[in-house]
């Protein structure tokens, strides 16, 4: 699916990686993901500390723009969660996503920086029950896309969505039922 408009281009650099996503505009939910996985990324690669990374973010970058977003309009508290969160659980995270990719591709060819986008989109799919999966998943494809091309960004989407069936099979359960019962009328 061909996306219109320009895309401004924003660089994450860490370590002498460079990863480029496209510019997009949204909520301070929206922004925390961004950041988070920015964060979590840099602490895959630098291994810093997920407290060291985030003192980092909330003191130094919160004047930075990201993707058109400041860092001071972020949920905070979102994006502590998010951080901390998926760096306490990376590896039952790396478990889950493993369960769900197809075997010839295991979470260690993933790229780097959609693993952390997956990583992410699972600690919320298993710890932020409030939150509804479609909204997880939508909010995490969106991410990806912003990164990648459609190939990666559909690849999230559906890993995303099988592990959100295997956590959260009530949300589907309702949802298919009902579109069922309506194309019955």
């Amino acid at each position: 699916m061909e996306r219109t408009g320009a895309k401004k281009q924003r660089a994450m650099s860490v370590s002498g990686e460079t990863v480029e996503a496209k510019a997009g505009t949204g909520s301070p939910r929206r922004a925390a993901r961004l950041g988070a996985v920015q964060a979590l990324y840099q602490i895959d690669v630098t291994g810093i500390t997920p407290d060291g990374v985030l003192l980092e973010f909330l003191q130094h970058r919160l004047e930075d723009d990201l993707e058109g977003l400041r860092l001071g309009d972020i949920d905070r508290q979102l994006f502590a969660d998010v951080v901390r969160g998926v760096s306490a659980e990376a590896e039952s995270l790396d478990d889950m996503l493993s369960a769900v990719l197809a075997e010839d591709w295991p979470i260690e060819r993933l790229e780097r920086l959609l693993k952390v986008i997956l990583r992410a989109g699972s600690y919320e799919l298993a710890h932020r029950e409030k939150v509804p999966a479609r909204a997880v998943i939508s909010e995490y494809v969106e991410l990806a896309h912003g990164f990648f091309d459609d190939r990666e960004a559909g690849m999230a989407n559906g890993v995303l969505d099988r592990l959100a069936r295997v956590l959260r099979a009530e949300e589907f359960d309702d949802a298919d039922s009902l579109s069922q019962l309506s194309g019955l009328r």
